[in-house]
């Protein structure tokens, strides 16, 4: 059905731009989960600086972001050049570089909604579980997961729909490479960029508009389906 739409090249941006969202959320969430746990939950020194480091993604200029993965992951900084000689990892130039630089920009608001969710759960449940000999480990699993369900999944969603528009940090960190870097945005941004290209732009931005709305509407529906199962 796309192809009669998009061409091959536009489509293959949709589906690169759809692998590295996944990835980059797929590898965010469990960090997200920790990270939000600790700013929740716990009282310890340094917590400001971890809560400002958390949500720094949101303040700072995406290209900025870019910049510091640039000069700490890329093949002539110590620990880029020692990723690849040691593990043959390299995220400069390629598409798991987007995804990293995708993930990390985006982090913040998995942490804000799984944060959210676990702060309005009623602390006297976990007090309860513990008088009744459930561990840490159980009351986290059988009570304070399931409860913050509905942000878990609001953040993941939410974080996919906006790595899919993520360009500064993208271009930034790992370029504009056709079929390996080009996302969406980027895709965007060479049609402008190409004469003649406004069309194939257009075609590319109302894409993108909708299944940013769509990300959002089904974020939305999610947690309000986890919700009505949990009845809360």
């Amino acid at each position: 059905m796309l192809h009669g739409v998009l061409s091959d090249a536009e489509i293959e941006a949709l589906v690169l731009s759809l692998r590295v969202s996944l990835v980059a959320v797929a590898f965010a969430l469990p960090l997200a989960i920790g990270a939000a746990l600790l700013l929740s939950r716990r009282r310890f020194p340094g917590r400001a600086l971890l809560d400002a480091l958390v949500h720094l993604p949101l303040i700072l200029p995406p290209v900025v972001m870019g910049y510091l993965l640039l000069v700490t992951l890329g093949t002539r900084a110590p620990m880029g050049h020692w990723l690849e000689a040691t593990f043959g990892i390299r995220f400069v130039f390629s598409w798991t570089g987007a995804a990293l630089a995708a993930g990390i920009v985006t982090f913040p608001f998995q942490v804000r909604a799984i944060r959210l969710a676990l702060e309005a759960i009623d602390p006297h449940l976990a007090e309860a579980a513990q008088t009744l000999g459930a561990g840490p480990l159980d009351r986290f699993w059988n009570l304070t997961l399931p409860l913050a369900a509905p942000g878990i999944i609001a953040g993941a969603i939410t974080a996919f729909a906006a790595s899919l528009g993520e360009f500064g940090a993208i271009i930034t960190f790992v370029s504009n490479i056709p079929g390996e870097t080009r996302t969406l945005p980027l895709a965007i941004y060479s049609a402008i960029q190409t004469p003649g290209g406004e069309a194939a732009a257009a075609r590319l931005v109302a894409l993108s508009i909708a299944l940013a709305l769509a990300g959002l509407a089904l974020a939305e529906y999610a947690a309000w389906r986890v919700r009505k199962m949990l009845g809360t």
